[in-house]
C-alpha cells in the first residue's frame, strides 16, 4: 500500500522556522547588548526576527 502524497513530509520540514526558541532569544538578545541577564528581567523577553537568528 502507498502512502498518500499529502502525508509525506521528508521536504516539508527544510524551510525556515518562523519562531525562536527562549534560549535562541535570549542568545541573541545577549550578543545585541540589549539583555543584561544580572539587571533585567527573564519574563517578558523582547520580540526578535527569527531571520536574523538564523544567519
Amino acid at each position: 500500500m502507498s502512502l498518500d502524497r499529502s502525508l509525506k513530509t521528508a521536504g516539508n520540514l527544510s524551510g525556515t522556522r518562523s519562531v525562536m526558541t527562549r534560549a535562541e532569544r535570549v542568545e541573541l538578545l545577549k550578543s545585541k547588548g540589549d539583555l543584561d541577564p544580572k539587571k533585567d528581567k527573564v519574563l517578558h523577553l523582547r520580540k526578535t526576527d527569527p531571520k536574523l537568528a538564523i544567519s
